[in-house]
This record gives structure tokens, sequence and C-alpha cells, in this order.
């Protein structure tokens, strides 16, 4: 493959992610661990048809190779998920995912204290610039009662900055077996919890229908193509051709169902923006820290 190819490859990935805000905001009455259940189902069955795909391995092979590198990898994935669907009900799209976005910065300080990669100059700076744009969309948020989504959303950066870091800790080549566990994991969160504290498992066709949509052709299909291309591009390339995600989520969300930004979230999210980039542009060198 080459790399223009999987730069294409890696920006639809990315676009198919991007219209997650949308489906969460077009779901009619499912809660959030109804929702966490039913898009886990698909998220975790595309997930495993495309690393079987990929790696030309049956589905029993594919469950023989998992590890406990990926038993790891999935349960901070899990943790992020049930974050990041609980972030996208009690805060704005745009709010959640520019503080997502932080999410390779995360993993640069994550990386620096477990397995002593030390950031450069530039993942200082651009982690300064990152909490300044969060700090200012989390007190925007204030007024409007949005603190516990912004804050939820900044849990799930953090998770998925775990993931990442595991995953660079053990060297896989990619991330799919922790993922397709991830899926597994908010599986049964979501369905313990569905039965036990939240409202069965009970919704609409439409619901059903539209979870499932989300989870395997959003972020099932969105992931398997960032991963597919994301051998053939540099690591610094990846981390900003997949900041296509927060830029696009907004724009669908406000189109579609009229949720405009607000003024604190359009300069935060340009600040966070601006630090993911610059750390994506400047922030390698050959030896130390190479982004996540």
């Amino acid at each position: 493959m080459t790399k223009q190819h999987a730069t294409a490859i890696i920006l639809l990935g990315a676009t198919f992610m991007s219209f997650v805000g949308l489906l969460m905001r077009l779901i009619d009455g499912a809660d959030g661990f109804q929702i966490l259940t039913y898009r886990s189902i698909s998220l975790a069955g595309m997930v495993a048809l495309v690393a079987c795909l990929r790696r030309k391995v049956s589905l029993p092979r594919f469950l023989g190779s998992l590890d406990r590198n990926d038993l790891f990898m999935g349960m901070a994935l899990s943790v992020a998920f049930t974050a990041y669907v609980f972030a996208m009900l009690n805060t704005s799209v745009a709010s959640a995912l520019f503080i997502l976005s932080v999410t390779p910065l995360c993993a640069a300080v994550l990386a620096w204290v477990w397995i002593g990669e030390r950031p450069t100059g530039t993942t200082f700076i651009s982690m300064f610039l990152a909490v300044l744009g969060v700090g200012v969309m989390v007190q925007g948020g204030v007024d409007l009662g949005r603190t516990t989504g912004n804050v939820i959303a900044f849990a799930s950066a953090l998770t998925f900055a775990l993931m990442l870091t595991l995953a660079r800790r053990s060297r896989k080549p990619d991330v799919l077996g922790g993922t397709f566990l991830g899926g597994v994991f908010c599986l049964i969160i979501g369905g313990v919890c569905s039965l036990g504290i939240g409202q069965g498992l009970q919704v609409s066709v439409y619901d059903f229908w539209l979870c499932l949509f989300m989870g395997g052709f959003t972020i099932g299909i969105g992931i398997a193509f960032v991963t597919w291309g994301t051998p053939y591009v540099p690591a610094a390339e990846v981390s900003l051709l997949v900041l296509l995600e927060s830029v696009l989520g907004p724009i669908w969300v406000w189109l579609f169902v009229n949720e405009a930004m607000t003024l604190p979230e359009m300069i935060g999210g340009a600040i966070v923006l601006l630090a993911v980039a610059m750390q994506a542009v400047l922030g390698r060198r050959r030896r130390g820290l190479q982004p996540l």
C-alpha cells in the first residue's frame, strides 16, 4: 500500500468515527447503558471480522491469539468507551470531541511516567496549550451545566491514553485484539448495569438498529481503517490526520440537529487542536518520545 492510499484510508476512518456524536443525538429513548450494550455487539463483531481478514486467520485462531496485553488494553478501552458514551450524553459533541483530542498528549505524559520516554520541549508546550484550551471549555460549560460531561470526557481521554501507552509498551503491530475485548467488556458492563441499576434492555426497534449501526459502521469500521493505514504513515502524521474526527463531529450535529458551538468551545477547541497539531508536526525527534 502506498502512503497516499494509506492516508486516504486513515482520513476515511476518521470521517466514519466523526458521525458518532450525530448518531448519539439521534437516539430516541435509550439510556447510556442501553446504548453501550447494543453498540458494543456490533463494535466487537466488526473489529473481530476486520482482525481476521487483516491477519488472514480464522475466528478461533484470532480468539486464541488474545493475550494479557490485549486483556489490559481491553480493560482500559472499556472504561474509555463507557465514559465516552456518558460524556456525549452530558455535554456537547464539540466539547466532548475537543477534550478527547488531547488523548495523544495525555499518552505522552503516561509514557514519560511509566516507561521513561521523556517528552520533547514541543510536547511540554503542547500540553500547556491543551490544558489551557480544555480549561476554557470547562469554564464555559459551567454556566451551561456541562461540567459533569466535560469531566467525564477528560476521564475518557485519560483512559484512551492509558490504552495507547499499554499498546506502545507491548509493541503490538495493531490494537485490534484490545479493541475487540474492549467491546466485549462494554457489552458486559452495559448489560449488567442496564439490568441492575438501569431501565432494563428493552429499547425501541429504531434505537436498537441505530446503536448497532453506531458500533459497527462508525466506531468499528473507523478504528479498523485507521489501524489499517497506520503502518504506512509516520506516527506524527497519523496523529494529525485523525483530528479530522474532532473537526467534522461538531459540524455534523450543527448541520443535522442544530447543535451549534458556543464561543468558549470555539476558542478552547481551536487551542486544543492547535496544541495537538503542533505536537504532531513538531514533536518528533530521533531519540526520546515518538508520538503515540
